[in-house]
């Protein structure tokens, strides 16, 4: 087992983690405006969604993906127009607070301010947030091309099953780890009722991510193809 190659893998993993993007941005939202199980469905989601992506890449099927024009094409638009979507209805629900919702001043309540977290908690299912968490990552184009970069330059040929193993093991827990804690974090009540402040903003800040890298994305794929 190649334990230098697993470290490389770990620590340029963490820093794709921590950056911020889609994966950030949407467990931030649910974590906030959610129930922590919800927020923690999320994390799963997306995690799962790494470990995909970490074994199509593996067994070499992304790279097939990549290297034919029609599926590489199709998944690139399937992927921007859910990462579209999904910011549309952000900044859409930004909007609509900030046109219909009282704003939460210095004196209203704890009470109040808890009532309106019991609200939002309601909105969604855990099942709901699993899906989403797990549709964010798995139909980011930027995932698929990350990992067929990583593994291509630091998985070879020689590599052994047991440290492609290892790999995929090692980047399933450092994702469920850290989007999981900052689920548990995110969603503490004390935090939630402060960042429910917020709401306005954190839908903005989530529908503009969304929304750039998609259209990023697309004028990347329209340029490929005149």
């Amino acid at each position: 087992m190649d334990l230098t190659l697993l470290a490389s893998l770990a620590v340029i993993h963490t820093i794709a983690l921590i950056s911020p993007g889609p994966d950030f941005a949407i467990i931030v939202k649910m974590a906030t405006q959610q129930s922590r199980q919800t927020a923690l469905a999320c994390a799963v989601g997306i995690s799962l969604a790494i470990l995909i992506h970490t074994l199509l890449s593996l067994l070499g099927i992304s790279l097939m993906i990549k290297q034919s024009p029609v599926a590489y094409t199709l998944v690139q638009f399937i992927g921007v127009s859910y990462l579209a979507w999904m910011g549309f209805h952000a900044l859409k629900s930004a909007c609509i607070h900030f046109l219909n919702n009282t704003p939460i001043n210095q004196t209203t309540t704890t009470n109040d301010v808890a009532t309106k977290t019991e609200l939002h908690n309601q909105n969604m299912s855990h099942f709901a947030g699993f899906k989403i968490g797990l549709l964010t990552n798995l139909l980011n184009p930027k995932a698929l091309i990350f990992f067929i970069t990583l593994f291509t330059v630091l998985i070879t040929p020689e590599v052994d099953a047991y440290t492609k193993a290892a790999a995929a093991s090692i980047l399933f827990s450092l994702s469920i780890l850290w989007f999981s804690l900052l689920a548990l974090v995110l969603s503490k009540p004390k935090i939630q009722q402060q960042l429910l402040k917020a709401t306005n903003i954190i839908d903005a800040l989530v529908g503009i991510i969304f929304l750039s890298v998609s259209i990023t994305i697309f004028v990347g794929l329209i340029k490929s193809l005149i």
